[in-house]
């Protein structure tokens, strides 16, 4: 990008922060009367009533995600694209090192047929696969809950215990330590092997690490990505543990390779 494309972007990046300050004057012009608003603006967190979101500075949640009223996530855990976390009527707890995969819902229940107020626990090193939907259960440490599973109020997912994807674990259900379960109502359907149980940790150290680098994708400035760009032009092969994470193959035409003139201050000397 040329000096006049920066300095059109920059006259809209200024545009945009003065619109978002107006708006936030506004709101305190309406008062009380604001939450009728039409216009809803993404928060990815948000309190509700007197409850407030707690997140570890370590953590990780993507900006398409929605973290809501009374939660708390720990230290290294992720929260990935799509997600809600809706802490309203009962509280949510997201433990240490674990992963909440994109559009998968965590809500809680005040009350149900048995009468319980039931908060969902989700321990540490926790692995919880795409869209998949926990009301008011707990999940202890080191358990897998697959693909679009589904578990219901009270359902009880013990350490190194696995939900297959899609199984739907009916009310007050408890999943032993070491066994799989399946199906829909699920049902055990066999022992975890030792292997499976260090795929378990091995997941969420993965997660964890992976988390790390969305966090700085999404943390870099606008002059970063550009001067990245122009890098990854000239060294295409460099990085190649980066680009091995995110499971990047980069192919560089001759015509986009940049002459050695360009960024000269700023690009390091190929080794």
């Amino acid at each position: 990008m040329g000096t006049l494309g920066k300095a059109i972007y920059t006259v809209g990046f200024w545009i945009r922060e003065t619109g978002q300050a107006l708006d936030r004057l506004g709101c305190r012009f309406q008062g009380k009367y604001y939450f009728q608003e039409q216009l809803s603006r993404h928060r990815t967190l948000m309190n509700i009533f007197d409850k407030a979101p707690v997140v570890d500075k370590d953590a990780f949640v993507a900006p398409s995600a929605s973290i809501i009223g009374d939660v708390q996530v720990g230290r290294g855990s992720s929260i990935w694209y799509g997600c809600v976390l809706r802490g309203d009527v009962n509280s949510i707890s997201v433990g240490s090192g674990t992963n909440i995969q994109d559009n998968s819902l965590v809500h809680v229940a005040k009350s149900n047929l048995s009468g319980k107020v039931l908060p969902t626990i989700i321990g540490d090193n926790v692995t919880v696969g795409h869209s998949a939907v926990l009301h008011g259960c707990t999940v202890e440490d080191e358990a897998f809950v697959g693909m679009g599973a589904t578990l219901l109020d009270g359902a009880y997912v013990e350490k190194h215990a696995m939900v297959a994807a899609g199984a739907l674990v009916r009310q007050n259900t408890r999943i032993p330590c070491g066994e799989v379960w399946a199906g829909n109502p699920a049902k055990f359907l066999r022992k975890l092997t030792e292997e499976e149980m260090s795929f378990i940790s091995q997941s969420a150290l993965n997660y964890s690490n992976l988390a790390q680098v969305h966090a700085a994708e999404n943390a870099k400035s606008f002059d970063e990505i550009e001067l990245e760009k122009l890098l990854r032009k000239k060294f295409a092969r460099r990085d190649e543990d980066y680009d091995s994470m995110l499971g990047v193959v980069r192919e560089t035409p001759p015509e986009l390779i940049l002459p050695d003139n360009i960024l000269h201050d700023k690009v390091p000397k190929a080794t």
